[in-house]
């Protein structure tokens, strides 16, 4: 943290040592690779997932092979109950949370006009509400203790138009906002920052074809997609003290396909 008296920042060794890490959508993805990052360096983690028990699993096993404790917890990120309860038990299996990170969500590439009115409700409540949430439920606890440090992932999509990502867009720039405005209100005990994502190489991008993903690629300043253990490094940079001066904001990592004044 930033020693006034220095005026220097200083690390410790460990300085996420014991604490604790909520990650929604961890099983899979950008997701798993924040709870390796975070368990790397100590972290205990508690790995969200929906349906997919077997690759929560793996993740917690990964969890505990880096020397670190893991929980899994099944919830619906956009049910009130159910996040109720997922925090519940995380808090029971391993104390009081110190960092959250909202990942979990879904994407529908689809015009407007084709989209199904439930589909869009559908990506509202898991990309918003599962954002929200959250967010909430676990800001009870750490505006109380005074501490927490949260990281909502959301996308490009949400900065940038695209016709055919309209609501997938909608619902990301929703997730911008709303860490924005509440890290306002929050702090200074409580940061909170979101992370805007260009095309990542996990398995939701399967979807498109490879000629898809070469024409991104070629357009993208780096000339490459990104790998999910990059955005993990600035995910744990920004629960880290090493961000201690830094709240409401949004980081873009899209190897430069977005460029904001």
């Amino acid at each position: 943290m930033f020693n006034a008296k220095d005026g220097e920042l200083g690390m410790s060794e460990n300085e996420l040592e014991g604490k604790v890490a909520l990650v929604t959508g961890g099983s899979r993805g950008i997701g798993r690779a924040i709870c390796h990052r975070l368990a790397s360096d100590g972290a205990k983690v508690a790995v969200n997932y929906q349906n997919n028990k077997d690759a929560a699993d793996a993740t917690r096993s990964d969890i505990q092979a880096l020397g670190s404790e893991g929980v899994t917890v099944q919830a619906d990120v956009g049910k009130p109950e159910e996040v109720s309860r997922m925090v519940r038990e995380t808090e029971s299996s391993l104390g009081p949370i110190d960092f959250l990170v909202t990942n979990a969500g879904v994407a529908e590439i689809e015009p407007p006009s084709e989209m199904d009115f439930q589909s869009f409700k559908r990506m509202m409540e898991v990309n918003v509400d599962g954002t929200y949430l959250p967010l909430i439920e676990v800001g009870k606890g750490m505006r109380s203790r005074g501490f927490g440090r949260i990281v909502c992932i959301a996308s490009i999509a949400g900065l940038r138009p695209r016709a055919s990502q309209a609501a997938y867009g909608v619902s990301k720039a929703a997730v911008i906002a709303l860490a924005r405005n509440v890290a306002e209100g929050w702090a200074p005990a409580v940061r909170i920052n979101s992370i805007a994502p260009g095309l990542i190489e996990t398995d939701m991008i399967q979807v498109m074809t490879e000629e898809q993903r070469n024409a991104i690629a070629e357009a993208t300043p780096m000339k490459r997609l990104g790998q999910p253990e990059e955005i993990a490094e600035l995910a744990a940079f920004l629960l880290s003290e090493r961000a201690s001066f830094t709240t409401g904001q949004c980081y873009i990592a899209s190897g430069g396909r977005v460029t904001l004044p």
